[in-house]
């Protein structure tokens, strides 16, 4: 009984794992459409990316014992390419500035990720410090993708607008990580279960901010722009207002304010 109950959660677990990672599909047609990544930060996707990679290598055989974790290969071995996916489309329509936080970012997380599966396979001979060593990276992996919105929300509490914090993001956020403590707990397993004790908590602030915000409407952003017309022979201030923070010229209204000779 014990052992289908717990099945039946990661089976559970890896529904929304699933629908956390498809998540920023939504984000990223909003970023196909307008070839920006705005003020979207690439932090939660190479995080997520990290935990996926640890995770994938800690339920894999060579750490776990046979597939006693299978679960977790499967829904994060999804998560790695999904990951992958949106931090290259990511990469490919950021600023320059943004490219290189991209690699700042990455980088690091690779080399961890191959030093920890050098070290696991290699200076350990038995499932038990396999386990203990991967898990204690996946702790720390787990917790700073989970904790990774904290920038989105600082964003979200300075601008009292959740257009970067998407409700879906943040919803299946916790509905993972409290499936995932659940699945934890029932396999008696402290490295699973330890980490969505931290993402829990989390993914409910960030549900309790999103309700908060969702209403209020950000402060309109207006820019007074000079420009010389050259039949007028006069120089132009146009007000440009940009109501909806698109940053899209073409949906800006510009209100003439006055002509200098």
């Amino acid at each position: 009984m014990g052992d289908k109950l717990r099945l039946s959660v990661g089976i559970l677990g890896n529904g929304a794992s699933l629908l956390l990672y498809t998540a920023p599909v939504l984000t990223f047609s909003r970023v196909f459409k307008k070839k920006s990544t705005e003020e979207f930060s690439c932090f939660p996707y190479v995080m997520t990316l990290f935990n996926c990679l640890i995770y994938t290598w800690y339920g894999l055989p060579i750490v776990s014992h046979c597939w006693e974790n299978f679960p977790l290969v499967t829904i994060n071995g999804v998560g790695i390419v999904l990951e992958s996916i949106f931090i290259f489309v990511y990469f490919c329509y950021a600023s320059p500035k943004e490219k290189i936080k991209v690699g700042v970012i990455f980088v690091p997380v690779i080399v961890v990720f191959g030093l920890t599966t050098a070290i696991s396979a290699v200076v350990f001979d038995d499932h038990r410090h396999r386990k203990s060593f991967v898990g204690s990276v996946g702790l720390v992996a787990s917790i700073s993708m989970y904790g990774s919105p904290l920038i989105v929300m600082k964003k979200v509490i300075e601008t009292k607008s959740v257009e970067y914090m998407p409700f879906y993001l943040s919803f299946f956020s916790f509905l993972a990580s409290s499936l995932w403590l659940a699945y934890g707990l029932l396999s008696h397993d402290l490295f699973l279960a330890s980490p969505n004790m931290v993402g829990t908590p989390l993914g409910i602030l960030q549900l309790i901010i999103f309700f908060k915000y969702k209403n209020k409407e950000p402060p309109i952003t207006t820019t007074v722009v000079s420009k010389w017309d050259e039949e007028k022979n006069k120089s132009e201030l146009k007000l440009v207002v940009d109501a909806d923070h698109d940053g899209n010229d073409n949906e800006k209204k510009f209100v003439n304010a006055c002509y200098f000779a």
